[in-house]
């Protein structure tokens, strides 16, 4: 509700032209809440007139923490002259993440704008693989060399701080470039001046190579408690460093990506609300065809025991009681290890142990279960059909959570996604295995009348 309010208040402003009032209203508003309010305003005309009212130092900064979608509306409504300012006080970091999702005749145009410098800059970011530590980093960081005095040391860290994304971490290098640790800026405050940066090493620096995919950026980030992240090459020559904000939009990105997948969606690289009607349907349409496809299995394994249901009807009763329940624990135990496997939780090759877990839990599950639809089963047609569900159920669910145990796994050992293993994939097979076991066990089980000759 409040923040409705406050998109009435601008919208006040922009029609009664009060743009001083505005400019004031601004001042007292921190960045991200205002890139917030632009955001909810929808109106293109109504977001460039009220961003132009922003100070010159606000600009860049709200800029930033718009959503990819405002970005690029706001670059092709801006002039030349104000889109030029604007990346050039952005950080190259977040202006690389700007250019990774504007279409391409969108990126020419905009480099055009940015000066050699900085175009140099931009394509050597670039030029590292997608959501590696490369794309990710920022070239702006304060370091100092191990022979200096704690006195010019921190001489140096107060001239060079508005270069840095942060000093909060001070990074010793050689004279090369090459890294020898990271440093609280607490300790070089503590220090007496004339005591030289090396009494400081540690030999304890905790560094990711340009090249690292950023999800394990991430894991060692929280494994270490890190405020920043040194980024090295081949040589350990230090090229940049990752902050814990950019981690914590990583690791926001990489959520919402894995629930995608195991929703059968594919990859949105904007939010939902900026989503076109057509680019939902392509992202959707490919998985549910498929599983139209697929799902044609499902009725071939019912008409194999057409004369099974024939003899015994109430089995069509018990039908989608089953089938639901092996695709429910399927899916139960596919979304557990996908996000398990996403955090580090546990790697592939601890298979086994989690196979034999995952047995016993299920085989408790189906135990429950089952005993429970017996007695459905036991009321509605007696005891042989009571039997039958009861063990039916029991195969089904521990097939069902092995089997959406064992695919992300499986995968994750091919070295493809594990969220690809998605909940309507692993329900839907787990359906196709459902409908075989169950009528398996009633004909091996019930009395079932020959098919006529």
């Amino acid at each position: 509700m409040e923040i409705k309010e406050d998109v009435r208040t601008l919208r006040d402003y922009f029609e009664q032209e009060d743009w001083a009032g505005l400019r004031d209203y601004f001042e007292a508003q921190r960045v991200q809440d205002i890139a917030a309010l632009l955001s909810e305003l929808g109106d293109s005309e109504e977001l460039v007139e009220i961003f132009r009212q922003l100070d010159s130092e606000q600009r860049p900064q709200v800029f930033s923490y718009l959503s990819p979608a405002d970005q690029a509306g706001l670059l092709e409504a801006l002039s030349n002259q104000e889109a030029r300012f604007l990346l050039a006080n952005i950080l190259p970091d977040d202006l690389t993440a700007l250019l990774e999702r504007l279409p391409r005749d969108t990126v020419e145009q905009t480099l055009k704008l940015l000066s050699a410098d900085t175009v140099k800059q931009v394509i050597r970011l670039l030029g590292y693989p997608e959501e590696s530590a490369g794309r990710l980093m920022t070239p702006h960081f304060v370091s100092v060399q191990p022979d200096w005095s704690m006195g010019a040391a921190l001489e140096h860290i107060r001239e060079q701080s508005e270069k840095g994304e942060t000093v909060n971490i001070i990074f010793i290098t050689d004279a090369g470039g090459r890294l020898l640790d990271a440093v609280k800026l607490k300790r070089f405050i503590l220090a007496p001046p004339a005591e030289r940066v090396e009494t400081l090493l540690t030999d304890q620096v905790i560094s990711v190579p340009a090249w690292e995919d950023r999800e394990e950026v991430v894991r060692a980030m929280q494994h270490y408690d890190l405020e920043a992240m040194p980024v090295v090459d081949n040589h350990n020559v230090l090229l940049g460093i990752v902050t814990v904000d950019d981690v914590m939009d990583v690791a926001q990105e990489e959520t919402t990506e894995d629930f995608q997948k195991m929703g059968g969606v594919g990859v949105l690289n904007l939010s939902l609300r900026d989503a076109r009607p057509s680019l939902l349907y392509r992202k959707r349409v490919g998985w549910l065809v498929l599983l139209v496809f697929v799902n044609i299995f499902s009725g071939a394994a019912i008409a194999h025991f057409e004369a099974t249901i024939e003899a015994v009807i109430a089995l069509v009763f018990f039908l989608p009681m089953l089938v639901a329940s092996a695709g429910n624990a399927g899916a139960q135990a596919s979304t557990l290890m996908v996000r398990a496997l996403a955090t580090g939780d546990v790697t592939a090759a601890d298979w086994l142990r989690l196979w034999g877990k995952e047995l016993a839990v299920s085989g408790a599950l189906g135990i429950t279960m089952g005993f429970a639809v017996s007695m459905i089963g036991l009321w509605r047609a007696g005891p042989e059909v009571g039997i039958v569900v009861a063990l039916a159920m029991l195969c089904v669910v521990v097939m069902g959570s092995m089997l959406g145990m064992l695919l992300p796994i499986v995968l994750a050992r091919f070295k493809l996604d594990p969220a690809t293993a998605s909940a309507p994939l692993v329900t839907t097979v787990a359906d196709i295995f459902g409908i075989l076991i169950y009528f398996s066990i009633a004909t091996a089980i019930l009395t079932v009348p020959p098919v006529p000759g």
